[in-house]
């Protein structure tokens, strides 16, 4: 399939470093980039074209931590006890939540955050899910809202023994497992539209039996772990408690430490954490606004951190808003960073994908992938490449994203879908209400 996108009027051309030039036409044929230039449309008479008239066009976004199994939650009206602290808010909250997920509910969840991540310009979603009453062939129901909408994913079972023990923790594992062996079966020639991870909770949830059979599961999937880590200093107490050991210095004797681990959060990690996972070429997401929501810190060690991508723990896929929040709580808090970093930050989820996909996201140029997205932004000041992450930071939006393509397939033209959203929204809430 071939898509010409015609006229546009700047094409950010890399994010690392960020290349900006002036249109005007894109090529795009079988999911990759072809040409990047001045096309006469005469010349591809089959092509599907695409009006980019005035747009600024930019690599899609990356969502490097999500929880789509928290899409119908929004504006919950729950009926629970106290949450002093974190751990109570799991608890009470968001434990209860994952509890009653069946099928259904999974699937329209995925729908609903898989739409709205296309429309804020998130071309990839890395989802984190839970659902403990309906473990086998959960992934599958994630699966089937990212192809039915055309967003590119990654899911995984986060693994813990929080509701039934050890049997709770096989059949996550087996759920990985099972799901990536689908994947695999699936799998054609070029980019895939799905991957996956071994996903684990969080260390305080799984026990060192847990865990070596995530070893197990992750050297034979040739996958990474998808874990949150020190998201409240009760993770840290518990494993200086029951382990005698610092969070990642554990994971790491365990063999779960390495270039494809993805680990979320870090808010209290300490020096040592930090070198293994630097030394491991490891990546941590950081969640600021799902950080602030929990109240439980600030992760002022981010500057250390050598991969550091964002993430939004399942507050939507906007990772406009999430890269302004990010950077304004720095500010807030004092860090050295600025917008600049926090742009290489986003970009670094372009990176996690290269491992796991193997394609080359993350720019419009000959033989990257093609996830593209148009934005209707009018500056009343030059857009450079050395000013671009400030425009990010004070102008640039998701209400200006246009149009998405995904894998060159047009997944949203001018605002609209190519299929129906309010059905798909009517039925979500006769789930959520449930």
């Amino acid at each position: 399939m071939r898509v010409l996108i015609r006229n546009c009027e700047r094409i950010i051309l890399g994010l690392d470093p960020v290349t900006v030039t002036e249109g005007p036409d894109i090529l795009v044929e079988d999911g990759l980039v072809k040409e990047v230039g001045k096309i006469d449309p005469l010349s591809h008479p089959d092509a599907v074209t695409v009006d980019g008239s005035g747009t600024l066009a930019m690599p899609g976004n990356v969502c490097s931590h999500h929880h789509y199994y928290s899409g119908l939650s929004r504006g919950i009206m729950a009926d629970i006890g106290p949450t002093p602290d974190f751990i109570s808010t799991l608890q009470q909250l968001w434990w209860r939540i994952d509890r009653a997920l069946d099928p259904e509910s999974i699937y329209y969840s995925s729908l609903i955050c898989s739409i709205d991540a296309i429309r804020a310009g998130t071309t990839t979603v890395i989802d984190h899910h839970s659902s403990p009453n309906c473990i086998s062939g959960s992934l599958d129901a994630i699966r089937d809202g990212f192809m039915e909408t055309g967003l590119r994913g990654m899911t995984c079972y986060e693994v813990s023994d929080r509701n039934r023990g050890m049997d709770e923790v096989s059949e996550g594992i087996e759920e990985n497992l099972r799901f990536i062996a689908r994947l695999e079966r699936e799998a054609a020639s070029g980019i895939p539209m799905m991957e996956a991870a071994i996903g684990g909770h969080a260390p305080f949830t799984i026990p060192d039996a847990g865990l070596d059979m995530m070893r197990a599961a992750v050297e034979e999937s040739g996958r990474g772990i998808h874990m949150h880590i020190a998201e409240d200093l009760y993770d840290l107490s518990f494993s200086h408690d029951r382990y005698r050991r610092d969070l990642v210095a554990r994971l790491h004797e365990k063999g779960l430490i390495d270039s494809m681990s993805l680990l979320v959060h870090g808010l209290y990690l300490s020096d040592d954490d930090i070198a293994i996972v630097n030394d491991a070429d490891g990546f941590l997401i950081h969640n600021a606004r799902s950080n602030m929501n929990n109240h439980v810190g600030y992760c002022t060690r981010l500057p250390a951190v050598r991969n550091s991508a964002l993430g939004t723990d399942g507050i939507g896929a906007d990772m406009f808003e999430e890269f302004k929040f990010a950077f304004f709580k720095n500010r807030d808090a004092g860090s050295p960073l600025w917008p600049d970093d926090y742009l290489s930050a986003l970009n670094r989820g372009n990176e996690i994908l290269r491992r796991y996909f193997r394609g080359r996201f993350g720019y419009i140029e000959p033989g990257s992938v093609a996830d593209i997205i148009l934005l209707d932004y009018h500056s009343p000041t030059p857009l450079t490449a050395d000013n671009f992450a400030g425009h990010l930071a004070f102008g640039l939006g998701s209400a200006s994203v246009k149009t998405v393509l995904i894998n060159g397939k047009v997944v949203m033209e001018n605002r609209e879908f190519p299929f129906d959203i309010e059905n798909i929204y009517r039925e979500a809430a006769k789930h959520a209400g449930s």
